[in-house]
């Protein structure tokens, strides 16, 4: 299949602002375009303005939180997709859930073209820019969804180099640190949240410092893997694999990147990797016992641990190594050759706007890009019971807070991250030591770019 191209502008991460200047500016609901789709789109009325039978389809990958019935079977308070076709009697919507976004990524790109997606897909940040090159093959949704509400960084991601708007942001990724406190007290260290966040209180070295104590105590691994911890350093440096002025791939010759590898590979080597590759049975099942005792943990990562650790004694430290860190996020975009394009625009501007995000967040914790969310009441004052009535709400906003770096992300970066997510995994695995996987990377790299 031929797919034309339309290229983006390079600096769309490049010149985002700052989670924390972006959600101490949040905006009232005031100040949505007239353009906007009608309200029962942005918040939840009980008419299409068409309302003849339509069946949309809708993919996703993880954890969104829209509903129970298609994600695990999560205890979840909200379930959207029962309540969008209840207040649309009209609408019956089939939802997917793909197992990982690079299942959902290697679908996209492989069925994008007329009629081959679901009415409405989502995209995960990472491969977001790929995704831009063809933008022309999604509906542009500008107007539809309340204007000035988002974060402009997500807004600007998601716009093409025509001014489209081509994805309606869902959620984004502050990280905190959540750690296994029946493995800290094993240990000896301390398990009450605010103490482990004094001990987290700090740079990279402070992290792995903790580290190796708690390996030299229990002589077990720290975390999962070091693939995990790469995406929480990575995405602190602006520039890691692409130059911004050009999008040539840098990952070579950026010693930044090197600096990471090198200390992740030393981490692997002592001892601080159990080697369980995320989204795996044994990482899943290494969760619930014990086999390593943190992870770094974005909002939308709270539902992953209750559901694959359900008797777990997890807790959430509000901290993380130099400040803070954003890990992931998502759009939902409607591609332009469906059936059902404007009902499926409806269904995807309902499902991000403030009202629902919220309701998402307090599912699975998936944190809003909608600034009106964030601020509301429903996310600010969220306990999370299965993390010792941790204040979620509260936590999170600290951490989006915190958040200083956006790196830039170009077409390239989903494929280098891949490669260097496998060439540390080599090490982890002893398939080959650090070098002759350096090596492979360099092999790797040199053809993507």
């Amino acid at each position: 299949m031929s797919l034309s191209r339309r290229k983006t502008a390079l600096g769309f991460a490049a010149g985002a602002a700052t989670l924390a200047l972006a959600l101490a500016g949040c905006s009232s609901s005031g100040d949505t375009d007239s353009s906007a789709a009608p309200s029962d789109s942005a918040g939840g009325g009980d008419t299409m303005t068409n309302d003849e039978p339509v069946t949309l389809t809708l993919a996703t990958f993880n954890q969104f939180g829209y509903s129970a019935d298609s994600e695990g079977g999560a205890d979840y308070m909200y379930d959207l997709i029962a309540e969008y076709q209840e207040l649309h009697p009209n609408v019956t919507i089939t939802y997917n859930v793909a197992d990982t976004s690079n299942t959902a990524r290697e679908n996209f790109f492989t069925k994008l073209g007329p009629g081959g997606l679901a009415d409405v897909e989502a995209i995960e940040v990472d491969w977001l820019p790929e995704a831009m090159q063809y933008s022309d093959l999604l509906a542009d949704l500008t107007g539809g969804s309340p204007d000035g509400d988002w974060l402009q960084w997500k807004v600007d991601a998601a716009t093409d180099a025509d001014g489209r708007l081509i994805g309606y942001g869902t959620d984004i990724g502050p990280e905190a640190i959540c750690y296994n406190a029946d493995a800290f007290e094993a240990a000896g260290l301390p398990t009450d949240a605010d103490e482990v966040a004094a001990l987290f209180d700090g740079d990279w070295d402070t992290f792995f410092e903790v580290g190796q104590q708690y390996v030299d105590a229990t002589g077990n691994a720290f975390y999962e893997e070091n693939a995990a911890i790469l995406q929480g350093m990575i995405g602190q440096l602006e520039a890691p694999y692409e130059d911004p002025e050009t999008g040539e791939v840098i990952a070579l010759d950026n010693a930044e990147v090197k600096d990471v590898y090198d200390t992740l590979t030393a981490a692997s080597e002592a001892g601080l990797s159990s080697g369980l590759q995320q989204w795996g049975d044994d990482w899943a099942a290494g969760m619930a016992n014990g086999d390593y005792a943190v992870t770094l943990c974005p909002a939308w990562f709270l539902g992953i641990i209750e559901g694959n650790a359900p008797d777990g004694n997890w807790g959430i430290a509000n901290a993380f190594p130099n400040g803070g860190g954003n890990w992931g996020g998502a759009y939902l975009t409607v591609p332009a050759g469906g059936e059902n394009v404007e009902a499926a625009t409806e269904l995807a501007a309902w499902l991000t706007a403030p009202e629902q995000q919220a309701k998402a967040f307090v599912n699975v914790g998936a944190f809003p890009s909608s600034e009106s969310a964030a601020a509301s009441d429903e996310v600010t004052s969220y306990v999370r019971p299965y993390y010792n009535d941790a204040p979620a709400g509260e936590i999170f906003a600290e951490r989006a807070a915190a958040v200083e770096v956006s790196p830039f992300k170009g077409e390239f970066y989903f494929q280098v991250n891949d490669a260097m997510v496998n060439a540390l995994r080599r090490v982890d695995e002893g398939t080959m030591s650090a070098d002759e996987s350096w090596a492979q990377f360099e092999s790797d790299v040199t053809a993507i770019g």
